[in-house]
């Protein structure tokens, strides 16, 4: 557990908190390309509590920058979306997506004043169906050649979702592996068209063993971690028999992402980022190795979860999350419905917006959590002395982060630790896009 002191420390992240540095030394999604699509592309955002609009200028530029003018503090959500940037109904101010105020057409003319006045902005990068920012002081770190980034789009797909809590209970649900077999355990095996793009809903790679009844049957795995220069990769190992072993791979990317296999050729990429300390969105980008997405299907079986324009779950506290009784006897463990979002909607709500981790009473399969915790504190307390965040990435380094690797196979017990990786490189060498050069 966590002394109070200490989860408030690993918790809190609005501006001049010691986590919300450390975060805003990263890249961190802002808002879904999908958003600013239409005939007015602006949209407000609250990222590690600031209120803020993100928008496309008419040359296709991407802005994020503060909500209230500089001026006389009008809401700029209301703004003139016109000549390269983000004008003020109040008065006229232009501003342009570095915040710089561009026009001021109240002032004399050969006035200055302008030069003066600089609206709050963070710089913005769109990839795969993302809209990243950078809200740390000094200069970006790069982004790393991770799958998800240097996938070619027809084979991603990204969306989000709305978390009624804490940023940091929804990573923590991602790195704990025991919870599927039961969070997530179904008492049939089902494979059909409507199970493309969700997670456990295949059989492992030659085996052909239903994932969903590997979880269901082998409830205590054995949990192994290791740090990597970008994080944790976490191993669940459940032993099949004498001779096989089953091995689930996933990583934690410091400090906020899980990556998670979803199937033999496709895998999930989720950042866990604060609306503020009470609420937060989920963002993915799910990336397949060889097909194409089928990015129709899986945004419709998203819609059937999700509200638009807010991305607000259609199950929730208010209607239960959708319990039935009678779906918990014979067909999930939780009763609510085959969608693991939902199950882990409830479970990570269900601690409270801020979960209280002095009241745990933590195990041995909380082991990878238990090692994030030491990380992300040890990284806040490095970043307030001057040094750099975990796996800040400098020019030229971007090759060094590959993958990570995330599978779910089976390999002979004796010799996991081997297997598991040639697999994996077996289906990266099979990709056009992701085979080493």
């Amino acid at each position: 557990m966590l002394s109070s002191e200490q989860n408030e420390l690993v918790t809190r992240t609005n501006s001049g908190t010691g986590c919300g540095e450390l975060m805003r030394r990263y890249w961190q999604p802002a808002a879904l390309v999908e958003e600013l699509e239409g005939a007015r592309p602006l949209k407000q955002a609250r990222l590690f509590g600031e209120d803020l609009i993100v928008f496309r200028g008419e040359d296709g530029q991407i802005g994020l920058v503060g909500n209230k003018c500089p001026h006389r503090g009008a809401e700029l959500c209301y703004g003139r979306l016109e000549d390269g940037g983000l004008r003020c109904p109040f008065h006229g101010w232009l501003f342009g997506p570095d915040g710089v105020c561009r026009e001021q057409p109240a002032e004399p003319a050969g006035s200055n004043f302008h030069t003066k006045v600089q609206l709050k902005s963070y710089p913005c990068r769109e990839i795969n169906g993302i809209i990243f920012a950078y809200m740390g002081d000094g200069d970006a770190p790069e982004l790393p050649e991770f799958d998800c980034f240097v996938a070619p789009n027809s084979h991603s797909f990204a969306f989000k979702g709305f978390v009624d809590c804490n940023w940091l209970q929804l990573l923590e649900v991602g790195i704990d592996p025991s919870h599927a077999s039961f969070l997530h355990r179904f008492f049939e095996d089902g494979e059909t068209e409507q199970d493309y793009g969700r997670q456990f809903r295949f059989r492992t790679e030659d085996d052909g063993i239903p994932v969903t009844k590997v979880l269901r049957e082998f409830d205590c795995p054995e949990i192994e971690f290791e740090e990597t220069e970008y994080g944790l990769r976490i191993f669940a190992l459940r032993r099949l028999d004498e001779a096989q072993m089953h091995v689930r791979v996933t990583n934690m990317i410091f400090p906020n992402v899980a990556v998670i296999p979803m199937s033999n050729d496709m895998m999930l990429t989720q950042w866990h980022v604060p609306i503020d300390d009470e609420h937060s969105f989920w963002y993915a980008i799910f990336t397949s190795f060889n097909d194409q997405v089928d990015k129709d299907a899986m945004r419709e079986d998203r819609l059937k979860l999700y509200t638009l324009p807010d991305y607000k779950p259609r199950r929730n506290k208010a209607n239960d999350y959708g319990y039935d009784a009678r779906e918990q006897k014979s067909k999930t463990y939780t009763g609510l419905g085959e969608d693991i979002n939902v199950h882990d909607q409830w479970a990570v709500e269900s601690l409270g917006q801020i979960q209280d981790r002095s009241q745990e009473h933590l195990g041995t399969s909380d082991k990878a959590i238990i090692a994030n915790r030491r990380i992300l504190m040890k990284a806040i307390e490095d970043v307030r002395g001057g040094a750099k965040p975990p796996g800040w990435v400098v020019e030229g380094d971007e090759h060094l982060f590959r993958g990570p690797i995330s599978i779910d196979t089976v390999a002979p017990a004796n010799e996991w630790r081997r297997s598991w990786m040639e697999r994996a490189q077996s289906r990266r060498a099979k990709s056009e896009w992701a085979a080493e050069p």
